[in-house]
């Protein structure tokens, strides 16, 4: 069963199609034990249809996926008993209390009794639930539903945990408690893969990272090997003014520059300086902003629109 390879997660050439839908296109990828892994897009791009190959939720088109060693399509059974899943929708039993939530997962994986009530009062300390254990679904904010569906992906100890959108919908403050929690799942040796659309929690969480758009990989690598590539550690948003027509000398300041709407960006590698060399020259920007580049401006510059479109 074994095939000896090095990632946790291997894909080459990965296809999924719905009907005459191609969600996912010819992609390739491979995860490394104990990092956090994240797909990066908008909605749409592909990240959850991938997911859902990964944790055999359905099977790959065609392409080639092996997950823990084995192949996704041939060993599914195999595959789910060893990983953790947490979906965008939870599947959380609203008749049942947050307790019998986790007891009733444990036994889908044949625990059960003393076993099961220690694993379950283990894991709601560790997600900060233990206070619920009796309270039932419809009782909880929507940040503890979210906890409660990592405990119960949990509850068989898996080597890998996938999670689709892990905080979405939670306000800021719940979303900096999950990922606490997340950075402590991979503290704990656990691999973490996760699908996001929000560029700061790729960037807090993700070891390594692709960006997905219309179902492709447009490009790979740590959140500060993106950004070094395809933008600049400093970007100068300026607004109102056509650099068409404007003769500065930028050489040596401005790696890229890119114009959306009203707004341009200048990719550069120190604000101060280019707005010294700016007004040096004459050129009036009272509407700007400057600010350190983030993933939001490689997916900028990798697809020609934000993230939040």
């Amino acid at each position: 069963m074994e095939r000896g390879c090095s990632g946790v997660v291997e894909a080459r050439d990965l296809t999924k199609r719905y009907g005459n839908v191609e969600a996912v296109r010819g992609i390739n990828f491979s995860i490394a034990p104990q990092e956090c892994f994240g797909f990066l897009g908008v909605n749409g791009a592909g990240k959850t249809s991938t997911m859902k190959m990964i944790y055999c939720r359905t099977q790959k088109t065609s392409g080639k996926l092996d997950v823990l060693g084995m192949d996704a399509q041939t060993h599914p059974q195999a595959i789910k008993r060893r990983i953790g899943v947490v979906t965008q929708e939870h599947a959380l039993d609203p008749e049942l209390t947050v307790e019998e939530n986790v007891l009733l997962y444990a036994s889908f994986f044949g625990i059960g009794g003393t076993a099961a009530r220690s694993k379950c009062g283990e894991l709601l300390r560790l997600m900060a639930l233990e206070g619920k254990a009796r309270s039932l679904i419809r009782e909880l904010s929507g940040g503890m539903k979210h906890r409660l569906a990592i405990a119960r992906g949990l509850v068989n100890d898996p080597e890998m945990m996938v999670l689709d959108e892990p905080t979405t919908g939670l306000d800021p403050q719940a979303r900096l408690l999950m990922w606490q929690l997340l950075l402590g799942l991979r503290e704990r040796g656990i691999t973490l893969i996760l699908t996001t659309h929000y560029m700061e929690e790729a960037a807090r969480l993700c070891d390594r990272l692709v960006i997905m758009d219309e179902g492709k990989i447009l490009a790979e690598g740590t959140p500060r090997q993106l950004i070094d590539r395809f933008a600049a550690p400093d970007v100068l948003e300026v607004i109102g003014v056509d650099f068409e027509n404007v003769r500065v000398p930028l050489d040596g300041l401005v790696r890229r520059r890119e114009r959306h709407g009203e707004t341009t960006y200048l990719y550069n590698e120190d604000n101060r300086a280019l707005l010294r060399r700016l007004a040096e020259a004459g050129v009036d920007a009272p509407q700007h902003v400057a600010r350190q580049a983030t993933l939001e401006d490689v997916f900028l510059n990798l697809t020609g629109r934000e993230l939040t479109e």
